[in-house]
């Protein structure tokens, strides 16, 4: 392993170099590389590059677990350990994760809605419950704010909205292009406790479409746990890694990164390893074929 680790680096690092890290010698290097190789040792050759390609595609955000999907998915059969195995020899990781900061301010909230949700976060068909929440993006020209809101079966995100202002504007925008783009509206649209899900306007537009507001309990995160998954993996693969010269450039890659990479590509534990949007034309097959049967 460690001459295969050395022909994978051969444009990177002196071979000889190399050799004295791994404590191998220079000329069992050179007999190596020049016997011809196993299949097994092909076959490994052959599935880091496969890997490597997948996690530049994944813009350098896959695990193991996600790669080792997509692979199964492109018709090559290994195993996870396998996968994770090769990854460590090739040194390829997704990118480091850091924490950021929640921008709920619930302090003034008007009388709270029930949890109508109650961490039950699984719904058998798209469009029955949605989540809703709001975010920071740094940029040098000041905060975009950012409303996203979430269907909680299949995880694609199916409204947002941003601004340079934090109100219950920016939440309606959000909800109002879900609408527009689903043609119909939830039942359930689940939120924290924030001022802006309980302003007098914001509960208006809900109430004109027929939707039940739910709540999670005041300061408590995991109450809302998939949309603060989202938010959590768009800093973590995309925000932490960008410095946003402008606001405009901001929107600009948060736009191509949820409807573009996350919506359409980016595969997603919690649903199989599916992505969201392909995920719910599978369900949406399903559910038709069960009916004309019924």
């Amino acid at each position: 392993m460690k001459y295969q680790f050395i022909s994978l680096h051969l444009h990177s690092y002196p071979v000889r170099a190399m050799c004295r890290a791994l404590e191998v010698s220079a000329s069992g290097c050179y007999a190596a590389r020049a016997r011809t190789p196993s299949r097994r040792s092909e076959r490994q050759t052959l599935l880091t590059s496969k890997i490597h390609v997948i996690h530049v595609a994944s813009r350098h955000t896959y695990g193991a677990p996600r790669v080792h999907a997509e692979l199964y998915a492109q018709g090559f059969a290994c195993s996870l350990n396998t996968v994770a195995k090769l990854m460590r020899q090739a040194q390829i990781m997704p990118k480091a994760i850091r924490r950021y900061r929640v921008t709920t301010d619930s302090r003034n909230t008007r009388k709270a809605s029930p949890n109508l949700v109650n961490r039950v976060f699984v719904a058998d068909r798209p469009d029955i419950c949605w989540l809703s929440d709001i975010t920071y993006i740094p940029t040098r020209e000041g905060w975009l704010y950012l409303a996203a809101i979430l269907d909680l079966h299949s995880r694609a995100v199916v409204g947002w909205a941003m601004s340079r202002t934090l109100d219950c504007r920016l939440a309606m925008d959000a909800l109002q292009m879900a609408i527009g783009k689903r043609g119909s509206a939830p039942g359930i649209l689940h939120s924290d406790q924030g001022t802006t899900y309980s302003a007098v306007e914001y509960r208006a537009l809900l109430s004109r479409h027929s939707i039940r507001q739910s709540m999670s309990r005041k300061g408590n995160c995991w109450d809302n746990a998939p949309m603060e998954s989202f938010f959590h993996t768009l800093k973590t693969e995309l925000v932490m890694h960008c410095d946003f010269k402008t606001r405009d450039q901001a929107r600009a890659s948060l736009f191509e990164y949820m409807e573009v990479f996350y919506n359409r590509q980016r595969r997603h534990s919690t649903i199989g390893y599916e992505a969201p949007l392909p995920f719910e034309t599978l369900t949406n097959a399903k559910f038709k074929v069960s009916t004309v049967r019924g």
